[in-house]
């Protein structure tokens, strides 16, 4: 199993739907742990970090930014990728 961390930022249009919390886990097999979240009426952003098999991983990452989220991979020291 692997962990990778990423802070996400959700357009205005997805903030009330569940899709880290129900989608990830559902669709993909990969379990997401949010570590911290800022939401207002008009974007969301999150860190998460997201265990499982690297390749669902990975897909999880590519639905997310098709859906419009921005996806930026966080290094160990805390810094983007």
């Amino acid at each position: 199993m692997a962990l990778r961390k990423y802070f996400c930022t959700f357009p205005q249009d997805l903030i009330k739907e569940p899709i880290i919390s129900h989608t990830l886990n559902a669709e993909f097999g990969v379990i997401p742990n949010i570590r911290a979240a800022s939401i207002t009426e008009q974007m969301a952003m999150v860190a998460v970090e997201i265990e499982g098999k690297v390749a669902d991983i990975e897909s999880a990452v590519v639905y997310l930014r098709e859906r419009g989220v921005t996806v930026e991979e966080i290094k160990e020291d805390g810094s983007p990728l």
